[in-house]
């Protein structure tokens, strides 16, 4: 994979994002940065909660939405493997579209490629004002003016058919800080397979607040609210509903109590692995060759739960330590 974190001309990191868990910030999880629309959303959001102050502005293009959230997923992700190796960062990426496009679960078709650069014209065109912090916590720097999801972006090359073939993005300053300050959770992978936008916000939702706790309750008044969604409130617990109904949800299970309130508790450990260990490239090759058929990244996450249940004890060589559990494994 050719995905390359850039600063000025030079690419210092590669990464294959598979090998890698996803990773977004802690604000987009918690706040309704993203429509939930599948339509061109041009409202003006206005939301306020807990002392946190948003307005979201569109384009002409309509609202930035949850599915072109996965843009910046990757590029997080891509930035936080480099910082876990540490490698040098910048707010400029250069990322291949076709990767992005396999990443996150997507077709590569020429519409899929079309979709892509609206998408970018969306991120770039949503504007944000708000008085979120983030950075360190010990130095907080509190935005007021209005910015882009992402900075600018640039399509880098194309093919004689005109296709996008890569594309340089740069990041808000806002978002970059998050990053350095790895203010980031990890997502279940299984997170690009849902394709209803209010299940990836219940989702998202679910991962920021219950985390490792063993239960969190939240009214449906607050999930409408915190989730952006633009349904009354009866359709919205209708959807609800539905979602409990179909138990889609990765990683927890969501429960319908009496009081207008639904419970969240965690199917089994949840990995937050910013600070899991990372496997080479070359150990991933490794691993397919001694388990030739098998889904290698299946394996990695196999492991990483069981390195959580088992204390999540710092490696001195995570590739060794990954190799010796597949041998036991498969012997």
């Amino acid at each position: 994979m050719s995905t390359g974190v850039t600063a000025g001309t030079a690419d210092f990191f590669v990464c294959d994002f598979l090998a890698v868990s996803p990773k977004h910030d802690l604000a987009s999880m918690e706040h309704p940065l993203f429509s939930l629309s599948t339509r061109p959303d041009r409202r003006i959001l206005s939301y306020a909660h807990n002392g946190h102050e948003i307005t979201v502005t569109p384009s002409v293009k309509g609202r930035a939405t949850i599915f072109d959230a996965d843009i910046l997923i990757f590029c997080i992700s891509q930035l936080m493997a480099a910082l876990n190796a540490g490698r040098p960062v910048a707010r400029t990426l250069t990322l291949t579209a076709h990767d992005l496009l396999r990443a996150t679960g997507r077709e590569t078709s020429g519409d899929s490629y079309r979709r892509l650069r609206e998408a970018f014209e969306r991120l770039a065109g949503t504007r944000i004002t708000t008085n979120i912090t983030t950075g360190p916590k010990d130095d907080p720097i509190e935005t007021t003016t209005g910015f882009g999801l992402i900075e600018s972006w640039e399509i880098v090359r194309r093919t004689r058919a005109g296709r996008m073939v890569s594309v340089s993005v740069t990041l808000s300053e806002w978002l970059y800080r998050a990053v350095l300050s790895k203010s980031v959770l990890t997502l279940n992978r299984d997170y690009f397979s849902l394709r209803k936008p209010l299940e990836r916000r219940i989702y998202e939702l679910a991962r920021k607040h219950c985390g490792r706790q063993p239960e969190w309750r939240a009214s449906v008044e607050v999930l409408l609210k915190k989730s952006g969604s633009a349904s009354p409130r009866r359709v919205f617990r209708a959807m609800l509903r539905e979602i409990i109904r179909a138990d889609t949800i990765p990683d927890y299970q969501l429960v319908e109590e009496p009081g207008d309130i639904i419970a969240f508790s965690p199917r089994s450990t949840v990995i937050d692995t910013a600070d899991a260990p990372l496997l080479a490239p070359e150990t991933l090759e490794e691993a397919r060759r001694a388990l030739p058929g098998y889904d290698v990244y299946a394996l990695v996450a196999e492991w990483q739960g069981f390195w959580a249940d088992t204390g999540r004890k710092p490696l001195r060589n995570p590739d060794k330590a990954f190799l010796g559990w597949l041998a036991r494994r498969s012997g």
